[in-house]
C-alpha cells in the first residue's frame, strides 16, 4: 500500500490544520466516544475542511482499531491516521488500521527528553535513535505521509532533539512535530526551539514542520501561534480544545487568530470557518461536556455585550468591539426555522445548512422526533435541530436504553420514580424514592441496571429560550476508576436527566470493553 501525498512537500504557504480530537481530545476525562459518534466527527471535521485525521490509537484496542478503520473509511479529503510507538507491533497495527483511506497516514512517537528517558522509557539516546530509524524505514515501505514526533521534546536537549529529527527525515518521515507534552513552554522559547530545529536539522527544508501544544499554563494557542512565525506549517489541535489534563490547542482559535490577524502572519489555514459553531455543538453534544460561556470564539458570550459603552459602540459600527462576525463561524441565527406544517425537505435543507448530512441520519426516526418536537414547542430553532439529531446519534449500538419513565412528586409526598430499562435486548423495571425527582430517578436507573455509579456532577442549563424550551443535561459518574460523562436533551427536563444518565452508563459500557492493554498518552 503505498500512497503519495506529494503537496506535502509542496510550496503551498498555508498552515495545515491537524485534528487529534478522536485521539488526544478522546483522552480528557470523561470524553470516550463509541464508534459510530467519532464517525460523526470525523465527517463534521472533513465539513471543516480539516487537512488531517488523527482517529486514534489502533493498537490501543479493539474498539479503537475499529474507529480508525471507521473513519479511515468514513472519510475521502483529509489525511488519515494512527498514532503509533516506535515499536514494529504498533506500526504493523496502525498501517492495517488506515489501509481502507483514500489518504492513508502514520504519526509515529518516541520520547526524547532525558527524563523520559530515563525513567519512562530506560533506553540511552542512541537506542532511541536507533527505534527511530526502525520504524520510520519500515512505515515508509508501505505508505509516504508519515508524521514522527519527540515526545516532551520541549524539555529535551536541542542538539540531540536535531539529531533525532535528522534521523527522522533521513529516514522518509514527511512531518517533523515537536510537541510541548507537559505544556511546559512559553511562546519565545518555544519559537525558538523552531527556528533551531529548522536551522540546524538536516533536510529540514523538505518537510513540514508541526507544533503540538498541551494547555497545562494557558500557552497552548499562544507557544502555536509563535510555532508559526517560526516556519511551522501544521498545528494539531482539538475541536473545543479538549484533552488531557487542561487540554490541548483550541482549534477554532488557532484558525480565527490567523484568519483575524492575517495581517500579522502572513498565512491562514484552509479551515471553512463557518462549520467551527456546528462542530463545537457537535463535540459538546457526543461528549456531554458544555462548551464555558466565556470560550473565545464559541462560548454562549463570545459574541455578547452588557457593557453600555460597548453596546452603544456595536450598535453604532460593529467593528468597534466585534473583531469577527458571528456569521464567519456559522453561528445560528437563532430565528424561528421549522414549525409543525414543515415538510421532510424543509427539515433536510435546514440541516445540511447547519453542517449536518442527513444521509447519514435515520431520517425516518429524525422526522418522527421532529412531528413530535413541534407538537410540544410553539417555535423550533436552530440549536434545538441539533440537538434533536445529535440524541438521535447518540443511541447507535447502546447497551442501556431507555424505554419507560414514570415520576410523581408533591409537596405533601416522597417523591418517587418507575423506570424501564432495556439492558442488552431484555427490559427490566426498577422503582426508587429519592430527594426529589431527578434523585428518584436516578436511583430506579441504577436498580434496573444493576450500577453501582457515584454522581460527581450534574448540570442543567436551556438549550434555547422560553418555559417549553429543550433542556440540556451534563452528568459525570465514577465507577471502579472510571470517569465518564453523560448528557441529554428533552423538553422534559427529568426525562433529559434520565437520559443523560442512561447516556454515562453506556459510555462506561464502552470504556469497560476498550480497557485491557490500552496504552494512552502520546505527544
Amino acid at each position: 500500500m503505498t500512497v503519495s501525498n506529494p503537496e506535502i512537500n509542496g510550496h503551498d504557504d498555508y498552515v495545515r490544520i491537524f485534528d487529534t480530537t478522536l485521539r488526544d481530545g478522546e483522552q480528557s476525562p470523561g470524553a470516550t466516544m463509541n464508534v459510530e459518534e467519532k464517525v460523526a466527527i470525523a465527517r463534521q471535521l472533513e465539513l471543516l475542511n480539516v487537512d488531517v485525521i488523527e482517529a486514534g490509537f489502533a493498537i490501543s484496542s479493539e474498539g479503537d482499531f475499529e474507529g480508525v478503520r471507521r473513519v479511515a473509511q468514513a472519510v475521502a479529503k483529509p489525511v488519515v491516521l494512527s498514532l503509533a510507538r516506535t515499536n514494529q507491533g504498533d506500526v504493523e497495527r496502525a498501517l492495517k488500521a488506515v489501509e481502507q483511506a483514500a489518504r492513508p497516514g502514520i504519526h509515529i512517537f518516541i520520547a526524547t527528553s532525558d527524563i523520559h528517558l530515563k525513567y519512562k522509557l530506560q533506553m540511552n539516546r542512541e537506542e532511541v535513535l536507533a527505534a527511530v530509524t526502525r520504524a520510520v524505514s519500515f512505515a515508509k515501505r508501505h505508505l509516504d505521509h508519515i508524521e514522527f514526533s519527540c515526545e516532551d521534546a520541549s524539555r529535551s536537549d536541542w542538539a540531540y532533539l536535531a539529531t533525532v529529527c535528522e534521523e527522522a527525515i533521513r529516514s522518509g518521515a514527511s512531518v517533523i512535530n515537536i510537541p510541548d507534552t507537559t505544556g511546559h513552554a512559553v511562546p519565545e522559547e518555544y519559537g525558538r526551539l523552531f527556528a533551531y530545529l529548522r536551522e540546524r536539522a538536516g533536510g529540514a527544508s523538505g518537510v513540514v514542520w508541526s507544533a503540538h501544544c498541551h494547555n497545562d499554563l494557558g500557552l497552548a494557542v499562544a507557544n502555536s501561534l509563535a510555532a508559526i512565525r517560526n516556519g511551522a506549517r501544521q498545528v494539531e489541535c482539538t475541536v473545543n480544545g479538549i484533552g488531557e489534563r487542561a487540554g490541548n490547542t483550541s482549534m477554532e482559535e488557532v484558525v480565527m487568530a490567523l484568519k483575524t490577524r492575517k495581517d500579522l502572519f502572513g498565512v491562514e489555514s484552509r479551515v471553512n470557518t463557518r462549520q467551527i459553531y456546528a462542530a463545537s455543538r457537535l463535540l459538546s453534544q457526543i461528549i456531554g461536556q458544555a462548551v464555558p460561556a466565556n470560550k473565545p470564539i464559541v462560548g454562549d458570550n463570545a459574541f455578547a455585550h452588557e457593557a453600555g459603552i460597548h453596546q452603544d459602540g456595536v450598535l453604532k459600527h460593529k467593528l468597534t468591539y466585534e473583531i469577527m462576525k458571528p456569521e464567519d463561524i456559522g453561528i445560528p441565527s437563532n430565528k424561528l426555522v421549522l414549525g409543525k406544517h414543515s415538510g421532510r425537505h424543509a427539515l433536510v435543507e435546514r440541516l445540511k445548512e447547519l453542517g449536518v448530512e442527513p444521509t447519514h441520519l435515520d431520517l425516518n426516526s429524525v422526522f418522527a422526533e421532529f412531528k413530535a418536537l413541534c407538537d410540544k414547542k410553539k417555535v423550533v430553532y436552530d440549536d434545538d435541530l441539533l440537538a434533536l439529531v445529535t440524541e438521535e446519534a447518540r443511541h447507535a449500538g447502546e447497551h442501556y436504553a431507555l424505554a419507560a419513565l414514570e415520576v410523581a412528586s408533591s409537596s405533601k409526598s416522597t417523591p418517587a420514580a418507575t423506570v424501564t430499562l432495556n439492558v442488552g435486548g431484555q427490559e427490566r423495571t426498577a422503582s426508587s424514592t429519592g430527594d426529589g425527582m431527578v434523585d428518584a430517578c436516578y436511583k430506579a436507573i441504577c436498580k434496573a441496571a444493576a450500577a453501582n455509579v457515584t454522581l460527581n456532577r450534574y448540570t442543567v442549563k436551556s438549550i434555547t429560550r422560553g418555559t417549553d424550551a429543550l433542556g440540556e443535561v451534563n452528568c459525570l459518574v465514577v465507577n471502579d476508576g472510571m470517569t465518564v460523562a453523560g448528557q441529554g436533551a428533552h423538553s422534559d427536563i427529568v426525562m433529559a436527566s434520565a437520559l443523560a444518565f442512561v447516556n454515562a452508563l453506556n459510555r462506561l459500557e464502552l470504556r469497560r470493553h476498550a480497557t485491557g492493554q490500552r496504552p494512552t498518552g502520546g505527544p
